[in-house]
């Protein structure tokens, strides 16, 4: 079990988790956030190679558009 913060919020996922596994489960399509994980804003080139730990702090906003 790992606990870190998600938007300010504690969560507890099984083990360490794949990033998009993680926004899959939220059913949030990846191409419409952005995603800052312990202070540093991710590429989203990254997304699939990165991976969830104990103590991580993330932080996922969502693009709204609008006119």
């Amino acid at each position: 079990m790992i606990a870190l913060k998600v938007n300010g919020r504690l969560v507890e996922l099984p083990g360490p988790t794949r990033l998009l596994d993680y926004v899959a489960g939220l059913g949030v399509d990846p191409l419409g956030i952005a995603v800052e994980l312990n202070a540093r804003i991710l590429e989203r080139s990254e997304y699939a190679s990165t991976g969830l730990a104990d103590g991580d702090v993330l932080e996922i906003v969502r693009m709204v558009g609008g006119g």
